[in-house]
């Protein structure tokens, strides 16, 4: 059963890790109960809607997500009649399948699905059942996807423009890439052990790269490695320097040199 209380925002010094952590617009929030097809009961989230994206979170509180769920490729949601216990029902469509949502209370509900439409179809839907105010916030998400979507263009475009490892290394990011501290890649891996073990993140001067796995041995090892960026290739720090044209080739090179007990940690997938 859901918490019932209105959505507030979390403490600022959690706003600021998810922010740095997802790197997307925070549009709307709140408690969501989900259901993925092949699942029998439904989990509650504190949910966030950060771009064309669901990011959710065990706890309203807790700085990193346990899950994700891109939603760009919703091609409608469907209404579901409410519940016994007054919570609003309804299924988002994805390419991938579809997800059962419920939201507590018809007005809730109204407003997830006002928000998940105005970002996957780019307009507000037109529902006059909706608060004017609540109108007027999805405009404004409108306005501010829109001018997200136009700047992620002109990055790739510029990007593709460009010479040297840079384009490439924004052309072909891992999935298991995050933008994360050291530490909070130990978290994620070790709250999160069924998503994958390794996760390559941002190096410790911003201009390199780092790879941080979790294996069992006994007792869970925690290793970090180096990766550093030298023109065209990707050098991983090891007794003998191993260099790669590109950081899905480190990422494989982990997992072949491993016989695959090296997995890369990719939230969505669990």
């Amino acid at each position: 059963e859901q918490p019932v209380e209105s959505p507030q925002p979390a403490p600022r010094y959690i706003f600021q890790q998810r922010q740095r952590i997802t790197g997307l617009p925070l549009y709307f929030q709140g408690y969501l109960s989900v259901r993925h097809s092949r699942c029998q009961e439904f989990r509650v989230y504190w949910t966030e809607l950060r771009g064309t994206t669901l990011f959710f979170y065990d706890d309203k509180k807790a700085p990193t997500y346990s899950q994700r769920l891109d939603i760009s490729t919703s091609t409608s949601v469907i209404d579901v009649s409410a519940d016994e216990d007054g919570s609003a029902q309804f299924i988002l469509m994805l390419s991938s399948g579809e997800l059962e949502v419920k939201a507590n209370g018809c007005e809730c509900g109204k407003e997830w699905k006002g928000f998940i439409l105005t970002v996957t179809k780019l307009s507000v839907p037109p529902d006059e059942s909706l608060p004017p105010v609540q109108l007027t916030r999805m405009q404004e998400v409108l306005e501010k996807e829109k001018k997200r979507r136009i700047t992620l263009n002109n990055c790739s475009s510029a990007s593709l423009n460009k010479k040297g490892p840079s384009s490439s290394t924004l052309a072909t990011m891992p999935a298991c890439f995050y933008a994360v501290s050291r530490q909070e890649a130990i978290e994620m891996l070790e709250k999160n052990p069924s998503c994958g073990n390794l996760i390559l993140r941002p190096g410790s001067d911003s201009r390199n790269y780092a790879i941080t796995i979790r294996q069992k041995q006994g007792a869970s090892c925690l290793k970090h490695y180096k990766v550093m960026s030298a023109g065209a290739s990707y050098i991983i720090e090891l007794e003998r320097q191993v260099a790669l044209p590109s950081l899905q080739d480190v990422v494989n090179y982990f997992v072949t040199q491993t016989r695959g007990n090296l997995k890369p940690f990719v939230m969505q997938s669990c």
